[in-house]
């Protein structure tokens, strides 16, 4: 069974930092591409970032560049979410999720096919 489980939310004060991790199981964790996505009460659905199988290829929205870092540990099924300067606007319930590609790069408009349950992060002073 293919499972992708969040941790690591939780409330921060703007400016803060917190590192959401993503660990995989069952499943060969380094063939596939994964992403983080947001969502925020009464909002869509948005991407946040993704990383490639090996990690060689990153890619992160307009609104988290600069702030956020992922990164992934294939011998250890992680995948990470390092969250600096942490806005109110970033508050939302934060996913991880798996597709397997022959891209090379990550995009986070492919069909990610598995998804963790989420986890919440709350930024507020």
């Amino acid at each position: 069974q293919l499972q992708l489980v969040e941790s690591g939310g939780g409330l921060v004060q703007p400016g803060g930092s917190l590192r959401l991790s993503c660990a995989a199981s069952g499943f060969t964790f380094d063939t596939y591409h994964i992403g983080w996505f947001r969502q925020a009460p009464d909002k869509e659905r948005e991407g946040v970032s993704c990383i490639s199988r090996g990690g060689g290829s990153t890619n992160y929205a307009d609104s988290v560049k600069g702030r956020f870092t992922i990164s992934r540990d294939n011998n250890k099924k992680m995948v990470y979410l390092e969250m600096n300067s942490l806005k109110p606007e970033d508050t939302a319930a934060y996913y991880c999720a798996a597709v397997r590609t022959v891209q090379a790069t990550c995009v986070m408009n492919s069909r990610y096919l598995y998804w963790g349950q989420g986890t919440q992060v709350t930024v507020s002073s």
